[in-house]
């Protein structure tokens, strides 16, 4: 097994997800979240999960979602996995429960004082998402904002993590290096645009992980 794997996150059309399962990934997101350019309907994500073969790890990325909405996504095959945005300890539990799918949940970051919040997870997820902290009003993820990755030195994660937050193919090896990270996960870094997936950019970014 590779020492670092990669997720592509908001990927929305059979070409970029092809290119991400091709080039290695681990995991592939899908968003069902509206607001984001990224959003997928249950119907496209249903053909897309189709295409992903069972080594890899399908991922629905949700903001504070109901149970229902997470009902139709379990139901559409879309996911293995949930990644939870602005949710607290307790709610990630009980859509963990309610789930019964292995369950991640985003942390924010901007400063060391951040990092302390993942702790309070440690009962109710199973992987911490360290992601960097966005402008108030602006979507939780996706915004291709990084943090200064030195403020994971010597933190004691209290789960298993994974690094996202301002990834691309130029930068993914020296956060690697830095941090540690044995998961790294990405979206805006292998777009043209928002919610506009690159085959080259997303074959780039994995060509650089594989290199660990």
């Amino acid at each position: 097994m590779p020492r670092v794997t990669a997720k592509i996150c908001g990927l929305s059309t059979p070409q970029t997800l092809d290119a991400a399962i091709m080039g290695g990934a681990s995991h592939v997101g899908f968003v069902f979240y509206p607001p984001s350019p990224r959003a997928v309907s249950f119907d496209a994500v249903r053909v897309l999960a189709a295409r992903v073969p069972g080594r890899v790890v399908k991922v629905g990325v949700f903001v504070d979602p109901c149970n229902a909405l997470i009902d139709q996504a379990v139901e559409s095959g879309a996911l293995d996995a949930i990644q939870l945005h602005n949710v607290t300890p307790g709610r990630t539990a009980a859509l963990k429960q309610h789930s019964g799918c292995e369950t991640w949940v985003a942390v924010a970051v901007k400063a060391r004082a951040d990092l302390d919040a993942a702790a309070n997870y440690r009962q109710a997820a199973d992987k911490i998402l360290y992601d960097a902290k966005t402008p108030d009003g602006a979507l939780p993820g996706g915004m291709g904002v990084r943090f200064d990755w030195g403020l994971l030195d010597g933190f004691d994660h209290p789960l298993p993590w994974a690094l996202s937050g301002g990834l691309t193919a130029d930068n993914v090896s020296e956060a690697i290096r830095r941090t540690g990270a044995r998961l790294v996960d990405v979206s805006s870094g292998v777009e043209t645009a928002p919610g506009v997936k690159d085959v080259d950019k997303i074959a780039a970014f994995l060509r650089a992980v594989a290199s660990f």
